[in-house]
């Protein structure tokens, strides 16, 4: 897959610490996740718990390899900064895309997908389908 166009995947949380461990679980899980960009946008720029517009934005913009952008979020303040970026329009990468998952299993399921060379739909509809995943 060396030099493809492949799906970028951001995982926006309040903390820092969650997006990072979050992103090094889902490239684990994905046998090191290939050539799939990963990047955590989590916490506030000045180190605290929240969220940030420009930590999202700069994340993005480091994972786009042409393929779009998939973006998972895990609170409802992280999904109104990503709504507000993608309404703004020029703030994130052409193919960004806001997709509505678990945060951990989404994340698993979207970068095992996207290491795979899927395009943004198919790397969309396996981070949704986590929602069916059943423990018991």
């Amino acid at each position: 897959m060396s030099g493809a166009e492949t799906v970028g995947i951001v995982l926006v949380s309040h903390s820092a610490e969650v997006a990072a461990s979050v992103a090094a679980l889902a490239k684990a899980l994905a046998g090191g996740g290939g050539e799939v960009s990963v990047a955590p946008a989590g916490g506030t720029a000045g180190g605290g718990f929240g969220t940030s517009a420009e930590l999202v934005a700069s994340a993005a913009a480091s994972v786009d390899r042409g393929a779009g952008v998939a973006v998972l979020a895990d609170l409802g303040s992280a999904v109104l900064t990503v709504k507000a970026l993608l309404a703004e329009g020029d703030e994130l990468p052409e193919g960004t895309r806001l997709i509505d998952a678990p945060f951990v299993e989404g994340a698993v399921a979207a970068v095992v997908t996207a290491a795979t060379g899927a395009d943004l739909a198919a790397v969309e509809a396996a981070a949704a389908e986590a929602y069916s995943y059943r423990k018991e």
